[in-house]
């Protein structure tokens, strides 16, 4: 009798990991959201370069950035499985709490230089994240293209305002 390998999760558990996926995403931005608030105006107060974005621009962007993160991690996931993605798993959980860390950091705390220090290991965090996803799936390699795009401008602006503040 033959046996028959499946290389694509059950339903029932590829929902399950969409929905983990969805949830450590959306901690992560409920951390970032929660100590954001008056973010706006330490945003304004800030001696900024010219070419910052408006503050307004920044949650449509991180709103997008997070569900490509969301469906990248689970397109992973459902390519290798847990234990064909565990490293992509530890790289891809530590990111996230880089990324969770940044705006207490930085707006909670005013700690720009402590701030900058955990967006370049955000970055290169990221960056690894994107090499392993490509293992498993372009796709997914794909979707982490802008999120490390956006996290290298986000670190050079912050390195442009913790030198100019």
């Amino acid at each position: 009798m033959e046996s028959s390998v499946r290389t694509t999760p059950e339903p029932g558990h590829s929902l399950m990991a969409a929905a983990a996926f969805a949830v450590a995403v959306l901690a992560t931005a409920l951390v970032g959201g929660s100590a954001a608030a008056g973010s706006g105006d330490v945003y304004a107060r800030l001696d900024l370069p010219a070419w910052a974005p408006p503050s307004w621009l920044f949650s449509p962007v991180w709103i997008a950035l997070y569900v490509l993160i969301g469906v990248a991690g689970w397109l992973v996931w459902r390519a290798a499985g847990t234990q064909g993605a565990m490293v992509f798993l530890a790289v891809y959980t530590l990111q996230l709490l880089l990324n969770a860390a940044w705006t207490p950091l930085f707006f909670g705390a005013g700690l720009y230089g402590l701030a900058f220090a955990d967006i370049v290991l955000l970055a290169v965090a990221v960056a690894v994240t994107l090499l392993l996803a490509w293992r498993h799936s372009r796709t997914a390699a794909l979707l982490l293209a802008p999120y490390l795009a956006w996290v290298c401008f986000a670190a050079a602006l912050n390195a442009a305002i913790w030198a100019a503040n």
